[in-house]
């Protein structure tokens, strides 16, 4: 399982599309679910997403999904505005697993402050 090095990643599972050591950007990044999440969860049936607008908080819970296991928070990596929300998966939670790193992002968000995040190197050694 790889996660895509131009990322950052949160304990819980989320990725968001920051660049390590960047500043942070003025503009609205993409926010998802890594593919250990995914293959924890199973299939995904229905996805709770913050409404455009919204703030969110670093580390808070933001929003739900629910699989043919389980019921999970999903967690915001950055406090920030919530920028736009993926129609696409709300329509296809399917297409989360899918294309967990493209296609599949869950929402966006323009970031304010960080939660702890990790590289993917970071966050794999937390995987082992």
């Amino acid at each position: 399982m790889t996660n895509p090095s131009h990322l950052l990643y949160t304990a819980e599972h989320e990725w968001i599309q920051l660049t390590p050591g960047a500043d942070l950007p003025t503009e609205p990044v993409r926010v998802g679910l890594t593919t250990f999440a995914l293959d924890a969860l199973g299939d995904v049936v229905f996805v709770d997403l913050p409404e455009v607008g919204t703030e969110v908080t670093a580390g808070d819970a933001c929003g739900e999904v629910e699989s043919t296991k389980s019921v999970s928070d999903l967690y915001s990596p950055v406090t920030g505005t919530v920028g736009a929300v993926n129609q696409a998966i709300i329509d296809d939670p399917a297409l989360i697993a899918a294309d967990p790193y493209d296609a599949g992002w869950l929402f966006t968000v323009t970031p304010e402050a960080t939660a702890k995040l990790l590289t993917s190197n970071e966050y794999e050694a937390l995987l082992d």
